[in-house]
């Protein structure tokens, strides 16, 4: 497994290794001890799966809130989309900086989103599926999100006219949000 430091402290690429012949493919698809030798010690306890029917679809910018917060291990297994992750800790160097990082089940990567951060994606092609791992469980009283085109992160998305879902339409801008991190 190829792990990857990125420019946002906490969030990794990984590229997990396939051994592959005429008849397919076997890939440990996760490892806890290969990720913890990179300091990654997250402790997943759900899986989630989203399908995404079509081209230009945002999800996002999610996160919980403390002491609910997320990690994430996500990769896409059907389609190709850009996958975003934003560092949403006050006081942090970094805070408001975002990475965005192309997943696809051709390329078979897997980005690493810490506590901390809030993720999102665009499908660049239809019928798109991610499969993502997190540490803490789902908690609807402390589910948010942040404007997919907040001006103040600037993501430079594909689209300027996105599908949206109701919730992410309506989404508040980041100085307008309750999100409650701080930089440890």
């Amino acid at each position: 497994m190829k792990v990857t430091k990125t420019e946002l402290e906490g969030v990794w690429i990984i590229e997990p290794q396939y051994f592959e012949d005429d008849r397919g493919y076997y890939v440990e698809s996760y490892s806890k001890r290969t990720l913890a030798q990179h300091g990654i010690t997250a402790d997943f306890v759900q899986d989630g799966h989203s399908y995404s029917r079509l081209q230009g679809t945002i999800r996002g910018i999610h996160f919980q809130r403390a002491p609910h917060a997320q990690a994430k291990l996500v990769r896409c297994t059907r389609g190709r989309v850009m996958d975003v992750a934003v560092d949403l800790r006050k006081g942090s160097p970094t805070y408001k900086q975002w990475i965005a990082v192309e997943l696809s089940c051709e390329n078979r990567r897997q980005l690493f989103i810490p506590r901390g951060f809030g993720h999102g994606f665009e499908t660049l092609t239809p019928d798109c599926e991610l499969q993502y791992k997190v540490d803490a469980f789902y908690c609807p009283q402390e589910d948010r999100s942040v404007a997919w085109n907040d001006g103040e992160i600037g993501i430079h998305w594909h689209t300027a006219d996105p599908i949206l879902s109701a919730k992410d339409a309506r989404a508040p801008k980041l100085c307008d949000s309750d999100v409650n991190f701080v930089m440890e």
